[in-house]
């Protein structure tokens, strides 16, 4: 209940309306308890006064009774109702928040199916339990203390065949409250792991396809419904119990209540109308005891959701500015990396006290073989992680000691997998900036030779891309994220190989535009293409996590060490007959 008390404070921006409500809802309760005794007096008018004017007076007041209590549930339905589910969406909007703020490394030990498992499913069974409980709740505590104050005032000796009901009961949910949490928990994680595969499947359906894997796949989806199926039954065989039970219960002291109550009108110890009212309060306390019991089981099956969604909110992200964090409105582009190593487990370092400087407005080339570390230095230039022991410097200024925002957005990325938002071309255009005028957005378009094939769209700027641009060609996707990068106009520029999609005219129309964007700007090129490092300023060679050379093109070739090895092998990879040339002198 700990965590579901955390829930509550979304509710105190709406304290006025949620007392009216209330007070609507016990006014409803109360009027509910008023019925019983309105219909003893029309029959005891029917059978023992036997007065037309006193039971039709009596209707008249049935008739406003009901009426009142037609408006007042209607009323405090509306507005609980309407401020349950607007907690629901401001929980699921802080959730949302707090899940943009955790680390990378959180995301990496989490697979994406399991996090939109909680934010919807979870978040279901609260929105649930937050609508539905706190009414139910009241309503019922309500009715049952006042229907059992007041048949206690009418014939007590009744009241204690209906008590008797109580502690079976109260026993009975609480054997198996405790185990249908656990089952609504364990039903809960084998959906999440069915969304896994359904998350999965979508997003690499290309593979799936291409490699013939439907029916593994369909094997692997039906092995976690299957899994959830078998706990969801487990749970409907205890849950099922509960309405049986009741209903045994209830029709026991009903024929209990006939009987002695009927005795006792034969031997004139109360009335008819009394005996009438009595059993219609008995009906009306036997709604809450059973509400309980439903109720208890469902609150234990709302704090398995609860637990699981506060296990992403008590997360903490492990990259955040500290206190008097520094800001940097206006950097000049100096990037100093000291002594910096880091690993992204303690027992496995990926660099090695890599040390380099980038001037203001200087071309750097990051190159070397696959898995050195280049992408690595990326994402710790990024601050997506903290380095392990060094130091990484913008300006002189530890990264770690500035205000993250107020960097990165100075900071523009063009990475070598494009992936766009499933939106238009103009919001992912203007994700670089998001008041962009219609002219800076052609600008940029046209910067990025995108302007001609956008126009022949069938929308233009307006056309729907589709899931991670799905309706476009690669190339056309690394355009949008160049043109996405010249709209933010950035001091600092990272291109991870971001022609690598492009055909050899796109890519040199595309570098004459990235020319003039990194005229000015501190530039750090990751390249996996070593044709495009030859205007570099400096080549900084990384292979397994170490720095092994620094130079330009000309000093690294005439060095004739690892750089002149890549270099080469990737001249005898782009002519076939070079390559087969070299491997018949390896042979």
């Amino acid at each position: 209940m700990k965590d579901f008390s955390k829930i509550l404070k979304y509710a105190k921006p709406y304290t006025k309306s949620i007392v009216f409500a209330f007070l609507c809802l016990v006014l409803t309760s109360l009027i509910t308890l008023l019925l019983p005794l309105i219909v003893r007096n029309m029959i005891n008018a029917v059978v023992v006064q036997k007065s037309m004017e006193v039971l039709n007076s009596l209707a008249v007041d049935l008739l406003i009774v009901i009426a009142l209590q037609l408006v007042f549930a209607v009323t405090h339905n509306y507005v609980l109702g309407f401020i349950g589910n607007r907690i629901t969406a401001d929980f699921r909007l802080e959730l949302f928040q707090h899940i943009q703020r955790l680390s990378l490394r959180f995301f990496q030990e989490r697979r994406v199916g399991e996090i939109i498992s909680r934010m919807s499913n979870d978040i279901s069974v609260i929105q649930k339990a937050l609508v539905t409980f706190p009414v139910a709740l009241i309503r019922q505590t309500i009715t049952l203390v006042g229907g059992l104050a007041i048949i206690c005032y009418l014939n007590w000796k009744l009241t204690g065949l209906i008590i008797l009901v109580l502690p079976p009961l109260m026993l009975f949910a609480r054997m198996f409250g405790k185990r249908l949490r656990n089952l609504s928990s364990r039903v809960q994680d084998k959906l999440a792991s069915a969304i896994v595969v359904l998350e999965e499947v979508v997003s690499s359906i290309k593979i799936v396809k291409s490699y013939t894997r439907e029916d593994y796949e369909q094997k692997r989806f039906q092995s976690s419904i299957e899994t959830a199926f078998e706990a969801e039954v487990q749970k409907v065989k205890i849950s099922s119990a509960f309405g049986p039970f009741v209903l045994f219960l209830t029709f026991l002291v009903s024929a209990l209540l006939v009987w002695y109550g009927g005795h006792q009108v034969m031997q004139g110890a109360t009335t008819p109308g009394e005996l009438a009212a009595f059993f219609l309060y008995a009906i009306i306390i036997a709604g809450p005891i059973g509400t309980f019991v439903r109720l208890y089981t469902q609150i234990q099956e709302s704090l398995g959701a609860v637990g699981r969604v506060y296990e992403l909110l008590d997360s903490i992200p492990e990259i955040k500015n500290p206190e008097g964090a520094v800001v940097l409105d206006n950097i000049e582009g100096r990037i100093q990396f000291e002594k910096v190593s880091f690993g992204y487990s303690k027992t496995i370092p990926v660099l090695h006290e890599v040390t380099f400087e980038i001037k203001p407005g200087e071309r750097v080339a990051l190159v070397g073989p696959s898995g050195g570390g280049k992408s690595t230095v990326v994402q710790l230039l990024h601050r997506f992680f903290d380095v392990d022991s060094g130091s990484i410097r913008i300006d002189g200024t530890d990264l770690r000691r500035i205000d993250l925002k107020s960097f990165l957005e100075q900071v523009a990325l063009v990475p070598q997998e494009t992936l766009l938002f499933g939106g238009t071309v103009r919001e992912n255009i203007l994700y670089g900036k998001l008041d962009a005028t219609q002219a800076e957005l052609d600008r940029a378009a046209q910067s990025a030779h995108a302007y001609e094939f956008i126009q022949r769209l069938e929308n233009g700027y307006d056309t729907v891309v589709g899931e991670k641009g799905a309706k476009l060609s690669g190339g056309e996707r690394q355009r949008i994220a160049i043109a996405r990068a010249l709209l933010k106009d950035p001091k600092i520029l990272i291109l991870d190989e971001a022609t690598s999609s492009l055909d050899n005219q796109s890519e040199a129309l595309i570098q004459e535009a990235l020319e003039v964007l990194m005229r000015g700007r501190t530039t750090l090129s990751v390249a996996h293409r070593l044709s495009t490092v030859h205007n570099a300023d400096k080549i900084i060679v990384i292979d397994q996590g170490r720095i092994v050379e620094t130079g330009t093109h000309r000093e690294l070739m005439a060095n004739k060490n690892l750089y002149h090895h890549l270099y080469t092998l990737k001249m005898f990879e782009s002519h076939g007959e070079a390559l087969a040339l070299k491997g018949s002198q390896l042979g």
